[in-house]
């Protein structure tokens, strides 16, 4: 049989546990959506812009949509649109 202070001090441990998993899953979600959020400013700048528009026109439009993901945090979809509207 067990005693009441085992017991107890079982509970404990549960808890304790419990509270520990509750803020490494909080900590794992907070991660994650920071690395979803755009490190850098969401709207091109001028300079920016510039820059893309002749990389485009030296036919480099790959370079052209790297630079733009690199300075806005945009997705290759929306950075290749980009581009290619200039």
């Amino acid at each position: 049989m067990s005693s009441p202070t085992l017991l107890a001090s079982t509970a404990g441990l549960v808890a304790l546990s419990a509270v520990i998993v509750a803020g490494v899953i909080w900590l794992i979600i907070v991660a994650v959506r920071l690395t979803k959020s755009p490190r850098n400013r969401p709207n091109p700048s001028v300079d920016l812009v510039d820059q893309a528009r002749e990389l485009k026109a030296l036919g480099q439009i790959q370079e052209a949509v790297f630079l733009v993901r690199g300075e806005t945090g945009m997705s290759q979809r929306a950075a290749a649109r980009f581009v290619n509207r200039l």
